[in-house]
């Protein structure tokens, strides 16, 4: 059991490292309603049972599970402290911010 917990933690952090690559990096954006502009948190829409999807630098839009954002809030909980905007308002919305840096890796 642990080692696939592992191996779904070192997926979701591998396709969230990649996903930075490019002038535009993926953000997460609403499909349950999609005229959100930024008024609540996506932590306090994901309270109230909204659905977010990531969109990619493609035009992409994968929608996450219950299970995905609960393993990106273990790893990178500092995503869904971001403001909430719809597809409407997708262009506004800011992008996922990288996983901090461990100090023991800087050398």
């Amino acid at each position: 059991m642990k080692k696939k917990l592992c191996a779904v933690l070192l997926i979701a952090l591998v396709t969230v490292l990649c996903s930075f690559s490019g002038a535009f990096a993926a953000k997460l954006i609403c499909v349950s309603h999609h005229d959100i502009k930024g008024e609540q948190s996506i932590n306090a829409c994901l309270n109230q049972g909204m659905e977010f999807a990531i969109l990619d630098a493609q035009g992409f839009v994968r929608v996450l599970t219950p299970r995905e954002i609960e393993l990106t809030k273990a790893v990178n909980p500092k995503a869904f402290e971001l403001k909430a905007f719809g597809l409407k308002y997708h262009h506004l919305a800011p992008v996922i911010p990288p996983l901090p840096v461990p100090p023991e890796s800087l050398g």
